[in-house]
């Protein structure tokens, strides 16, 4: 006989949905999009405001990597804040307990 029960199999079965749920909300697509523009934004943010006069010169004076990584910030927080205000529900399948009995 075997000291495995229907017990501890649901509670593994509940484990590895918590896990799923987990990984599911790591991978969110959104905090992926949203990490990389924060990030890039400000490498591209601090090259726009250390900019040299020829380089805007070159952009007929318009700083465009500042205005470039100002818009990727911007994008990357929007992203950020949408993953804070509206998280990932993971839908769990029902058990057989809560489908009922059958007839």
């Amino acid at each position: 006989m075997s000291d495995y029960s229907e017990s501890d199999a649901q509670r593994d079965v509940s484990e590895l949905e918590k896990k799923s749920a987990t990984a599911a909300s790591l991978f969110d697509i959104r905090r992926i999009i949203g990490g990389l523009f924060v990030i890039y934004g400000i490498i591209v943010t601090i090259a726009g405001i250390t900019a040299s006069d020829a380089a805007l010169a070159k952009a007929d004076g318009v700083n465009i990597n500042l205005w470039t990584g100002l818009g990727m910030l911007a994008l990357g927080l929007f992203f950020l804040v949408w993953l804070r205000l509206r998280p990932l529900v993971v839908p769990v399948p029902p058990t057989p307990e809560d489908e009922g009995p059958v007839e």
